[in-house]
């Protein structure tokens, strides 16, 4: 059986393994994520995930040989005035970052001015990929016109959107989400999502009650977004609990680069490889 991953799927799932729920302590996250580096689907994987914090605290130390090349994404976690501390602080040698997130404001409040900030600090990362958090509240769309104007000057600085953590409030609805992805593709404005995308179809967790986005779904709407579907069409991708529809929405695109979605963040490889697979997405046989 072949193992080859399909362009559509490459680089769509970022290790977090340090983030809850799964909380790895930091020696077993770098050791597990040499493995998904050396397995078979290592194209699906991003880089791993490391907030500020961590970095701040020399926790890396004695973790990194210095002879390989750690690829990781700095989460900034500590306020967006400690990063270029948290960027010093990384050993010389062994880590390489590929791209910085952080939040650039709180619900309710105007995420311009950290877009602002973010943009100055991307302007000094020499091309390494930054992505603004962004509230899907208060000043979202003009937050998106900043970035998209950042870009158009050559930034490497794209958006984030968070689809779920601990609360009700931090789940969009999928009419939310469907508007989001529509505003990117009107600017062309690629973006990165976090939390809750646990699997690939729409679900409801039985312990907390919330119901969570597929990947899945989030796949085939972005890509029926990014051939001009109205944001009613997206949503209605959005809502599925079938993966038939998604499967459909999705054939004949696998050797074809994802448009807009740059990929999520998850705590598990093994998690979404499986539905991946389910999906017939992935074809493979051997545990992650």
């Amino acid at each position: 059986m072949s193992t080859q991953l399909p362009t559509l799927v490459a680089g769509l799932v970022d290790d977090a393994a340090v983030f809850p729920p799964g909380n790895a302590p930091l020696p077993d996250a770098i050791g597990a994520h040499r493995r998904h580096r050396a397995a078979w689907y290592a194209d699906l994987v991003g880089p791993l995930l490391l907030p500020a914090s961590t970095i701040t605290a020399g926790e890396l130390s004695g973790l990194v040989d210095p002879e390989e090349s750690l690829a990781i994404g700095l989460i900034g976690d500590t306020g967006l005035d400690r990063l270029p501390f948290a960027l010093s602080f990384l050993p010389p040698l062994g880590v390489t970052v590929r791209q910085i997130e952080a939040p650039v404001a709180r619900r309710g409040e105007d995420p311009r001015p950290g877009v602002a900030e973010l943009v100055k600090l991307a302007e000094r990362r020499d091309g390494v990929p930054v992505y603004a958090e962004i509230p899907l509240t208060f000043g979202l769309m003009g937050a998106l016109d900043a970035l998209a104007d950042a870009r158009a000057d050559g930034v490497p600085i794209a958006a984030k959107f968070r689809t779920g953590g601990l609360a009700a409030e931090l789940f969009p609805t999928p009419a939310e989400l469907a508007a989001v992805i529509c505003a990117c593709r009107e600017r062309d404005l690629p973006f990165k999502l976090t939390a809750g995308l646990h699997h690939s179809v729409r679900h409801v967790d039985p312990e907390t009650g919330f119901t969570h986005h597929g990947f899945g779904n989030v796949l085939a709407a972005t890509l029926t977004a990014a051939a001009g579907a109205a944001v009613g069409a997206v949503a209605e991708l959005l809502t599925v609990r079938d993966e038939r529809p998604l499967v459909q929405a999705i054939d004949g695109r696998h050797d074809t680069e994802r448009p807009l979605w740059v990929g999520f963040g998850s705590c598990s490889i093994g998690e979404p490889l499986t539905d991946l697979i389910r999906l017939g997405l992935v074809n493979g046989g051997f545990e992650a």
